[in-house]
């Protein structure tokens, strides 16, 4: 009988080498291109988009959609996806909410909370596809919906009044910013570099993609893809958290029941345009901040525009056909060789 030796073999580590994508892509490239141009378009037809005035709330949108993107990557590098993280958002904010009310705790008790919150969440997601051998997709649709009238639940009313200043140190007014930056979106672009390490060279981002690339090859060479596709559901759910602090933070005194909706359909967005490819195994988490910025971009400016905002989508949902489109194409061409 032939003995696999557990974990990292010589046959992982080639197989990740080669799958592993370059330090910045072309699709990046590319993205940062579009990005400028809508930029200077818009600055064109619209002085004011370029203001700090309009450019601040532009990152402050961006920093949760990139935020959970960051894990959404992780999930799809393993071929999986996870449709639950508007229902998770609401749980962890209204949880983190009603705390804040209530106890008036502080800023890191709150944000503690909301990311345990979360991570048992995206744990509860792990564990069923994991070992329950369902596939991600039935699995997080259910708990989007388990999410949710938890949620509602929670709510009790239909919005939760009076939540205290005290996240504006993620970015609302001046006190979540520095040299103009917002603190939420700071955040976020030290996350994406901390996941652009661990995907490159950690023997656990290496195997992420091996997963994506070939589970039963990534089995059969020692790879423990149970515990590695839990962590990725566990790790989004833990960025969840953090996400739902960022959003309480840009709105008002306020929260409605509204939070969190469609947020999941943003992140697979930013995540698919950002160029990871949706049969997994292929993509970074650069290209989901950059795929984030573009959506937003495009909301925000057709917004300013004073076009009607299903315009929006449209273009978003043209960038999603275009980005997977290629992506498919890519991948037919790959095996063709």
């Amino acid at each position: 009988m032939t003995t696999i030796r557990p974990e990292t073999g010589p046959v992982v580590q080639a197989t990740a080498r080669r799958i592993l994508p370059p330090a910045v892509t072309g699709q990046e490239w590319v993205l940062v291109g579009v990005i400028a141009a809508l930029w200077v378009l818009l600055g064109i037809f619209t002085p004011a988009f370029l203001s700090p005035g309009s450019v601040q709330p532009l990152l402050v949108a961006v920093a949760p959609i990139a935020l959970v993107g960051v894990g959404m990557t992780f999930i799809i590098l393993t071929a999986g996806i996870d449709v639950s993280v508007g229902g998770a958002i609401m749980v962890c904010a209204v949880i983190t909410a009603k705390l804040m009310v209530g106890a008036d705790v502080p800023l890191v008790v709150a944000v503690l909370v909301a990311v345990v919150t979360g991570t048992l969440l995206g744990l509860l997601n792990g564990f069923l596809i994991a070992y329950g051998r369902v596939h991600a997709i039935i699995i997080t649709f259910g708990t989007a919906n388990l999410f949710q009238f938890l949620g509602l639940r929670i709510f009790g009313s239909s919005t939760v009044n009076g939540i205290p200043s005290t996240l504006e140190a993620f970015g609302r007014g001046e006190a979540g910013r520095t040299f103009g930056i917002p603190h939420s979106f700071a955040i976020t672009v030290v996350v994406v570099a901390l996941a652009w390490w661990y995907l490159r060279y950690t023997r656990g981002g290496r195997h992420l993609y091996a997963i994506g690339g070939n589970e039963n090859a990534a089995r059969l060479a020692g790879v423990r893809v149970r515990p590695r596709v839990m962590s990725s559901y566990a790790i989004t759910g833990g960025l969840v958290g953090l996400a739902a602090c960022f959003i309480i933070a840009a709105g008002t005194s306020s929260l409605d029941q509204s939070v969190g909706a469609g947020r999941e359909l943003a992140v697979i967005a930013a995540v698919v345009i950002g160029g990871t490819s949706i049969l997994g195994g292929r993509g970074s988490v650069v290209g989901t901040l950059f795929g984030a910025i573009l959506v937003q971009t495009v909301l925000s400016g057709v917004t300013q525009l004073g076009w009607p905002s299903q315009l929006g989508f449209l273009f978003v949902g043209l960038f999603i056909i275009v980005a997977v489109g290629t992506d498919l194409l890519r991948e037919k061409a790959r095996k063709k060789k």
